[in-house]
């Protein structure tokens, strides 16, 4: 049974930097897919500034070519508050209890994991990989919060190793993207170009749909 990746995020706008990290956790991991889950409203961030519909179709078609991605509109549909554990537990009821489930964070996102909804049960709903940089010293850093630190202790293991349906707390060096949509809604909101950081086909949407033209600091 092929472990499936869950990346969830406002994605607003997705960018390369995002699918550069789906795509080198689907070959480290062994993903059978990716599973891209925009968020509808991320409780513990301002609301995005951009429709849900807009983020959920930029992420269609930056996803359009790759056989391994999909895109899964749940939150997005839903009226209420998109919280991970949530959307995590709806997944393992579809899927069963021994499908293995991998939660794809950025090491940003990771570090702040206590202030989530129910922090600690995302690890019995599934693994969590953490991309980090190159060497970055995650788990070494005084940043890493004393309860997630003792989950990881906990939980971590090798690189490589099988691991089973959740559980698991594994790092993976990433290629250093330092692409953010924060400074692509600026580049834009001031006309500046954004090609090459995210693709074609999305920022053609998005010049399509005058996104992020008019952009409130």
């Amino acid at each position: 049974m092929q472990p499936i990746g869950v990346f969830g995020g406002t994605f607003d706008p997705i960018h390369f930097g995002h699918l550069r990290l789906a795509e080198e956790m689907a070959e480290g991991l062994g993903l059978g897919r990716v599973r891209f889950i925009p968020a509808g409203q991320p409780p513990h961030r301002g609301a995005p500034r951009t429709a849900a519909s807009h983020r959920l179709e930029m992420v269609r078609r930056a996803i359009a070519g790759n056989p391994c991605f999909e895109v899964d509109a749940r939150e997005v549909a839903s009226p209420n508050p998109s919280y991970t554990v949530d959307t995590l537990t709806a997944l393992r009821a579809e899927l069963g209890s021994e499908q293995p489930l991998w939660l794809l964070l950025g090491a940003d996102a990771f570090l702040g994991l206590p202030a989530w909804h129910e922090w600690r049960r995302l690890f019995q709903l599934a693994n969590i990989a953490v991309a980090a940089r190159p060497g970055a010293r995650l788990l070494q850093s005084g940043s890493m919060p004393d309860e997630l630190k003792h989950e990881v202790s906990r939980r971590q293991q090798a690189s490589g190793s099988a691991s089973g349906p959740a559980g698991s707390v594994l790092l993976r060096q990433m290629t250093p993207l330092d692409i953010s949509a924060t400074a692509i809604r600026d580049t834009l909101a001031r006309q500046g170009s954004a090609r090459y950081l995210l693709p074609d086909a999305v920022l053609d949407y998005i010049h399509e749909q005058q996104l992020y033209a008019h952009h409130e600091h």
